[in-house]
């Protein structure tokens, strides 16, 4: 079994770095505009790693992947994306990748981008499996990112109800929130709170018996659609509740929807609610909410850095 580490690096490892980043560049497709990564230098990376940093992935103690980062506004830009080919399928870019969210995590960042070429859909779809979504084009240059999740620990009822109307400053007219947990976590307690910060018009209560009810705001601001979807077989069910018909127009909240309402919308949050196992009748002892972005719609939006804290208790970026 192969030994794979990923380590931040600086201005010290250029040398190596660049090595990486000549050998992954100098073995791809040929495209035009050509790549500039063949003019890299050690002077020119060391630059980069000492104001931005980077990462170096070696297997078996030899360097085998490299990335390159930058920082714009609260996104951590990755660049020079690299892999040597004959160390390719070995689980080298996806453990740089996940490694540099978790970067951008601790450094109180909120996105992460990078630019990719439309010509190497290999590339592109190596991104889109990991979450990244298209936020612009230019000729031949895609520009892809993804918003952080966060995972916040809510100690009592109370606090996921805060944290609910905490999500519901982030939505607007024709998002989507898809709710999961186990039963009891507080799935329907959020809700509450994500109908109290929407001012919607009515309790938010488990809707289980109707499926679905329509909360309409008290102002001038989107209804709450709130669904309850654990008594539904398919999703072809799930069309049956005309939720179409709403979507545009409200916040809808669809409780036990994964794997039915990602239908609804291509871009939404998946909200999900754990209690710890074992604790039954040792009263409230809290819960973890997992906040998870899907789709460019949220990039930019801060997601991460407008939830953590919000409830009381400690809190971790995942």
């Amino acid at each position: 079994m192969s030994d794979l580490r990923v380590d931040e690096v600086g201005a010290a490892d250029a040398e190596v770095v660049r090595d990486v980043i000549h050998a992954a560049f100098g073995a791809r497709h040929r495209v035009d505009p050509p790549t500039t990564a063949l003019e890299e230098t050690t002077e020119s990376v060391a630059q980069t790693l000492e104001r931005y940093g980077g990462l170096l992935c070696r297997v078996d103690g030899e360097p085998a992947g490299a990335m390159l980062f930058g920082v714009a506004q609260s996104a951590l830009v990755l660049r020079r994306v690299s892999v040597v080919p004959r160390l390719q399928s070995r689980g080298v870019a996806s453990a740089l990748v996940g490694v540099a969210e978790e970067v951008a995590a601790t450094r109180a960042l909120d996105d992460v981008r990078l630019a990719a070429r439309a010509e190497l859909p290999m590339t592109v779809t190596f991104w889109q499996r990991r979450g990244y979504a298209e936020l612009s084009r230019a000729d031949a240059s895609l520009r892809l990112g993804k918003a952080l999740s966060v995972e916040v620990f809510s100690p009592d009822a109370e606090a996921t109800r805060k944290f609910g109307a905490a999500v519901a400053g982030l939505v607007q007219a024709g998002d989507v929130v898809i709710l999961t947990g186990d039963l009891g976590a507080g799935k329907t307690t959020l809700a509450q709170g994500l109908g109290a910060g929407l001012g919607v018009r009515g309790d938010v209560t488990s809707p289980t018996f109707v499926i679905s009810r329509v909360h309409p705001s008290l102002s001038d601001g989107p209804a709450l659609v709130h669904v309850d979807a654990y008594r539904l077989g398919d999703g072809a069910e799930l069309d049956d509740l005309d939720l179409d018909a709403f979507v545009d127009d409200a916040v809808t909240v669809v409780e036990w929807g994964e794997g039915l309402a990602e239908a609804l919308a291509e871009e939404r949050l998946r909200v999900h609610v754990s209690r710890p196992r074992g604790d039954a009748g040792a009263g409230d002892v809290g819960r973890t909410v997992t906040v998870t972005p899907v789709g460019a719609r949220w990039y930019g939006t801060r997601v991460r850095s407008r939830l953590l804290g919000v409830a009381a208790g400690r809190s971790r970026p995942v």
